[in-house]
């Protein structure tokens, strides 16, 4: 297959895209390597394999450019991966969050209907199930409200997949991802922050008492559910979680990178953030179902892993 992986320097678009040249597929990268964190890490991540694939640089809110990558060459799926990333930078920026993940997901659809694309995937989060009691979290949820203007933004390009998935029957599966660490991970997310600031001997910043909880996926499961998801035969649009299925607590969190570490954190206690959720944890059972889905990397042993690389990586990977 021909694949066009939007996000493709970042976190997950960087392993998806060495998992599929793996595999034998021909890939094509799309991203803007944007300053939300340092670009050069973007570009490092693609360096890795450099001359393998096509890169388009190019801001998804500027549809002519969109339309032109599709133009160029046809593309036989497409995983878009893409966005303005994390909850609490929306709240003080919801119309970039808008026009990038809403604008540019409709951008790429519209693209994609206008050459006969068939199979879209697209990268949801588990944010969208807001403040849900359910646990766990089922596909299958009626989803009223969100409360943050990301997951806002994801639960909208959601249904503008469903929507064009019936109107062009194009085969479309969105992914909802619980919390994805390892390798690469963006500096700004809480296992490299907290990771890198506690090496540092620098405070971390604990919002709320400590007993939020979240499913932490280790990034080789979360590439696993996508590769698996472009084989998919199932309905034209359908939904799946990709997580662990297990929760830990944000001081049980900051323990295990202690001791991993071998070092003390220092905790600058904080109020709870708008924005934040209390808990995520993914029913896993339809994906493990119909995809095949089966993760196989705990906290317990992903967190260490993440852990080498850092120390490994420490200079390349700093924000």
């Amino acid at each position: 297959m021909r694949i066009l992986v939007t996000g493709g320097a970042g976190f997950i678009g960087s392993h998806l895209a060495e998992r599929l040249l793996g595999e034998g597929h021909e890939v094509a990268i799309l991203d803007d390597f944007n300053d939300f964190y340092d670009p050069q890490i973007k570009r490092d991540n693609v360096a890795a394999f450099a001359g393998r694939v096509a890169v388009y640089e190019l801001d998804l809110r500027d549809g002519e450019k969109v339309r032109a990558v599709f133009g160029s060459k046809p593309f036989d799926a497409v995983v878009h991966l893409a966005a303005r990333a994390g909850v609490r930078p929306s709240l003080s920026a919801p119309q970039l969050y808008y026009d990038t993940n809403v604008g540019g997901t409709l951008h790429l659809l519209e693209a994609a209907r206008a050459v006969g694309l068939k199979r879209f995937i697209f990268a949801s989060s588990s944010s969208v199930y807001g403040l849900a009691k359910r646990v766990p979290f089922s596909e299958e949820m009626h989803l009223t409200q969100t409360v943050s203007p990301y997951a806002a933004t994801k639960i909208a390009a959601e249904f503008l997949c469903s929507t064009y998935s019936h109107l062009y029957q194009m085969r479309i599966v969105a992914l909802r991802f619980f919390t994805v660490y390892g390798p690469r991970q963006r500096p700004d997310l809480a296992i490299h922050q907290f990771t890198r600031r506690i090496w540092e001997g620098k405070p971390i910043d604990q919002f709320g008492d400590g007993t939020t909880r979240r499913d932490y996926t280790y990034i080789d499961d979360i590439i696993q559910g996508v590769v698996a998801s472009l084989g998919y035969e199932g309905p034209m649009f359908d939904i799946f979680n990709l997580g662990e299925n297990q929760t830990i607590a944000l001081t049980d969190l900051i323990a295990a990178i202690e001791n991993a570490l071998g070092r003390k954190a220092e905790i600058n206690y904080l109020p709870e953030q708008p924005g934040d959720v209390p808990l995520t944890c993914a029913d896993i059972s339809k994906a493990q179902r119909l995809l095949s889905y089966r993760p196989t990397t705990p906290l317990a042993v992903g967190l260490p892993r993440f852990v080498e690389w850092f120390h490994a990586n420490r200079e390349r990977a700093a924000s």
